[in-house]
């Protein structure tokens, strides 16, 4: 087998479990490798340290499959990764029917992406040598998993820098366009064709189940207590009164008002529901996203506490911001906008000049979860300004004391800097921020320690309360 050896100063990133060996790093090249063939990744004293497959094209030289030594990439090499993934899914995701189930490097599949939906598979072929074996990946999918079919959605950009061209179509079997499938509980339509990656987002899961907390108790604010009620027997019950002194037969009373933003297939809104919100305002500026989200939203019975708007985001919130600011000036006779108190204030406001903006709604409970934004690293001083915006107009449009739930997968927005991004935005809102949770991709998305670029998913839940 060629080898290709490293060079003497490079940093040990490999010994740390890195998957890449990058142009840069490598010293030169012991035989005559072919383009997505195997080679052994050898230090400049020749000493052994893992097997993977090679690209001369590509800047990324090496992408590591093993730190032994490897013989070739067939069916049975697959068919052994594979059942490894599918036994990692059994045990940490018990009875779920929909997952990742292949994650490319911290898979130790790099270049390869699995998502399993019921009894159809979609794979995403994400390298030249994964493109190479797409018939031996396909037999061994058969051999461990069995599906009904197997559908490429190896329609990403990412592709070209490998010199490989975008594709999509069946590979095996059957595959209806559109899945019904099961996360949290909740009845989820896939279109495994059309939708975004390879049709659905499972890196979200555990964290959509985490606002579980933030949907109910927001009666009070309404006035709505709970009281002994005499019944017609003469019995008491315990039943929600409004201040009026009157039951409440709405069941969702308690629930909290809920904005989800970037909203795709409405899976947020979908958790809020279960979880006994009264009303979302599901929103993304894609009309078919939107049509999507009708659906599951259909399907799982919640239609008549969701409403729909097909609009830009960044638009929508300051139009609401907007609409708030007018509201608040009238109501202080234009005090707050000349900086007067309410009890002396200026000038009464003409009440019967039309407002200029549409909006001015808030919620209890506003969801950010935006595409990313920084996809390179000289993106990232504009997605700095863009999750500014968002968070700033999000925060504001929150109920005092209601929560902020945000999330950024854009890998090149590191941790810290999302959190200074989100800290500076609270400081121009007059906000202050307590942060509930922080949290990560799922547990169909391990990381590997050590390789940065697998923790792309931040994702946190601030309680928001004004100065």
């Amino acid at each position: 087998m060629a080898s290709v050896i490293l060079e003497r100063n490079r940093k040990k990133r490999l010994e740390q479990g890195h998957p890449w060996v990058f142009a840069s790093e490598v010293a030169s090249v012991d035989g005559d490798p072919q383009a997505g063939g195997l080679v052994d990744v050898l230090t400049h004293q020749g000493r052994y340290l893992a097997t993977g497959y090679y690209n001369p094209a590509s800047q990324i030289r090496v992408r590591i499959l093993s730190q032994h030594k490897l013989a070739a990439m067939d069916t049975a090499f697959f068919a052994q990764r594979f059942e490894d993934c599918l036994r990692h899914r059994e045990r940490f995701l018990p009875g779920a029917d929909a997952y990742r189930l292949v994650y490319g490097e911290a898979d130790f599949l790099p270049g390869l992406i699995i998502d399993r939906f019921g009894e159809v598979l979609v794979v995403q072929l994400l390298t030249l040598a994964m493109d190479q074996h797409r018939s031996e990946i396909v037999e061994a999918l058969v051999q461990v998993v069995a599906p009904r079919g197997i559908y490429e959605r190896s329609d990403v950009s990412v592709r070209e820098l490998e010199g490989l061209e975008q594709t999509t179509g069946v590979l095996y079997g059957e595959c209806p366009r559109h899945i019904t499938v099961s996360e949290n509980g909740l009845k989820v339509i896939v279109d495994i064709e059309e939708g975004q990656k390879t049709g659905y987002f499972f890196d979200q899961r555990e964290n959509r189940a985490s606002i579980a907390p933030l949907m109910q108790g927001w009666g009070g604010r309404s006035g709505i207590t709970l009281q002994n009620v005499a019944a017609e027997d003469g019995s008491l019950q315990m039943l929600p009164v409004n201040k009026s002194g009157k039951p409440v037969t709405f069941p969702y009373w308690d629930g909290a008002t809920v904005l989800e933003c970037f909203a795709h297939t409405g899976s947020f809104t979908l958790h809020a529901c279960k979880y006994g919100a009264k009303k979302v305002t599901c929103l993304d500026v894609s009309a078919h996203a939107i049509e999507s989200a009708k659906a599951n939203v259909e399907i799982n019975g919640f239609s008549d506490r969701v409403e729909f708007v097909v609009d830009d985001a960044f638009a929508f919130l300051r139009n609401q911001v907007k609409g708030q600011e007018e509201r608040t000036e009238r109501a202080t006779g234009g005090a707050a906008a000349e900086g007067k108190t309410a009890s002396k204030p200026a000038a009464k406001a003409d009440t019967a000049k039309p407002m200029t903006a549409g909006g001015g709604r808030t919620w209890d409970v506003v969801i950010l979860d935006p595409p990313a934004f920084a996809k390179t690293k000289s993106a990232v001083a504009g997605a700095v300004r863009g999750y500014k915006d968002i968070n700033l107009q999000g925060m504001k449009l929150v109920n005092d004391g209601g929560y902020l739930v945000t999330a950024s997968c854009s890998y090149h927005m590191q941790p810290q800097l999302f959190l200074d991004t989100i800290m500076e935005a609270a400081k121009d809102a007059g906000k202050v921020l307590r942060l509930i949770e922080w949290r990560a991709a799922g547990k169909d998305h391990p990381q590997i320690l050590g390789v940065d670029e697998g923790h792309y998913l931040k994702f946190a839940i601030f309680e928001v309360r004004s100065k």
